[in-house]
């Protein structure tokens, strides 16, 4: 089984945060009420520089595929 690039995460614990998770590389959890990234990765400082260029489409993506999920929710 393939996972999907991103999981809709819900914690009862963190009652107003929407975590989404970004199941390929590099891998992270945002959570939407802050903007919060936790990166499941380890980086050397070439990647992290990489990184930075990648980032904001990675986060960009991960809140378009929030905004989907909700309006199919909604219909």
């Amino acid at each position: 089984m393939e996972l999907p690039k991103f999981l809709l995460g819900d914690n009862t614990d963190h009652p107003n945060s929407i975590f989404i998770v970004h199941t390929e590389y590099p891998r992270f959890i945002i959570n939407l009420e802050n903007d919060e990234v936790e990166w499941l990765e380890e980086f050397s400082r070439e990647d992290e520089e990489e990184l930075e260029s990648e980032a904001e489409s990675l986060i960009k993506a991960a809140t378009a595929f929030y905004d989907r999920e909700v309006s199919r929710y909604e219909e």
